[in-house]
């Protein structure tokens, strides 16, 4: 890639030695973040301006007020995370920011505050895919509460509320580089829409996997058996396309599809009757917006049949994912695993691969609760070996809200 204008730039510090300080900024979603991160290993500041109050009203993010709602915060944010950092714009060696995936607007907002910004500091800009960002939150405390690297090739399951994906992670030998090969992805809903769903078709609140995660324990999780039929593939047609259908089809690939089992909850709760329980417990929650996932009073809206349908479709993704993952590790010799992204918070689902991964005698990491959702710092840790590599974006960066990762 041509160097940027700004390769220059590495000494960015005041006394002209590169400090390894790096500004993350990221707004692909419902979350403006910004963090002020060490050599891709230390995070100085870590600041988060969350909209999930804002969107929960209308049950998923509105694209419209979550691009309304960056231009408010992108300044005041970045403010707060380099004075928690206690750094000046000097000090930094570089800018990096979520060129996608996302949606457009939100994407939009970080990139043009971020060229802006790099512009008027001359420092360069370095551009990360948000799912790469997902696995460097791992790597990065890893790194930090260890004294030996996650051994590669490595197995990354990103999954979260738009994405579900397993890639397999190399880091070039003598080089910061990594390179990805993505081996599975969901063909339809992803894990993360698949519990938002869920969630609101049975009365709870948004978004839907703490709801599920909490209620799930005071449940029979094999009350109702949900299955998940074998995903085949077909030769790509001339003139259709199916964007998260995998590329190329050659060679063992792992792919998710959730949509099928929110059919079946709706199916199961259509023939058993529980319309009225449902409206009951929606109008109870809409009553007292105080209420959360754990609070003893939500667990008593619900009746026993209804937490055992909770148990029993978590039991099942649950279960998809933690198969699927280890026949990928298995087929490709994997090394370690690494799970990320806003489910990675869910508890069963860190016990269960926890659990098989001890069987295995492999090594896993998860991210922790504050890195598992959409943050800054996982933005400026994956740039780190871009920096090293003086991998800088180019003037006419835009966003890309479909961006891939990797080898498809």
């Amino acid at each position: 890639m041509p160097e940027s204008p700004h390769s220059g730039s590495m000494n960015g510090s005041k006394t002209g030695q590169a400090s390894g300080l790096i500004l993350g900024i990221e707004s692909s979603c419902d979350e403006t973040a910004a963090a002020v991160v060490r050599a891709g290993t230390e995070a100085l500041s870590n600041v988060v301006a969350s909209q999930m109050s804002l969107h929960a009203n209308y049950g998923g993010v509105v694209p419209e007020l979550a691009s309304r709602e960056h231009l408010r915060n992108i300044v005041p944010v970045v403010r707060e995370a380099m004075a928690h950092a206690n750094v000046t714009f000097a000090d930094l060696d570089a800018v990096a920011v979520t060129e996608g995936p996302g949606l457009a607007g939100a994407l939009l907002v970080g990139i043009t505050y971020a060229k802006a910004l790099t512009l008027g500091l001359d420092k360069p800009l370095i551009s990360v895919n948000h799912l790469e960002g997902h696995i460097h939150a791992v790597l990065m405390e890893t790194r930090e509460s260890s004294e030996s690297p996650l051994p590669t090739p490595l197995l990354a399951l990103v999954v979260s509320g738009g994405h579900t994906h397993l890639y397999l992670a190399n880091h070039q030998q003598g080089s910061e580089t990594w390179t990805y090969r993505n081996v599975g992805r969901t063909v339809d809903d992803a894990a993360g829409e698949a519990y938002d769903k869920v969630a609101k078709l049975l009365g709870l609140g948004y978004p839907g996997g703490p709801w599920i995660d909490a209620l799930a324990p005071h449940g029979n999780p094999r009350a109702v058996p949900f299955t998940f039929a074998e995903i085949k593939h077909r030769a790509p047609r001339p003139g259709i396309t199916n964007k998260k259908a995998l590329a190329n089809t050659e060679g063992p690939h792992f792919d998710f599809s959730f949509s099928g089992i929110k059919t079946a909850v709706l199916r199961y709760v259509e023939t058993h009757n529980m319309r009225d329980s449902i409206e009951s417990r929606r109008a109870a929650l809409a009553a007292d917006p105080t209420l959360t996932p754990k609070s003893e009073a939500v667990t008593r809206l619900c009746d026993q049949q209804t937490l055992d349908l909770i148990a029993s479709f978590q039991y099942a993704v649950v279960g998809n994912l933690q198969r699927q993952t280890f026949a990928a590790a298995e087929a490709l010799d994997a090394r370690s695993i690494v799970v990320s992204g806003g489910v990675a918070a869910n508890r069963e689902l860190r016990r269960r691969l926890q659990a098989e991964a001890d069987r295995r005698n492999l090594p896993i990491a998860f991210p922790s609760l504050a890195l598992s959702t959409d943050n800054a710092a996982m933005i400026a840790a994956a740039a780190w070996p871009k920096l090293l590599a003086q991998n800088f974006a180019s003037d006419d960066l835009g966003a890309t809200p479909q961006l891939r990762l990797g080898q498809q």
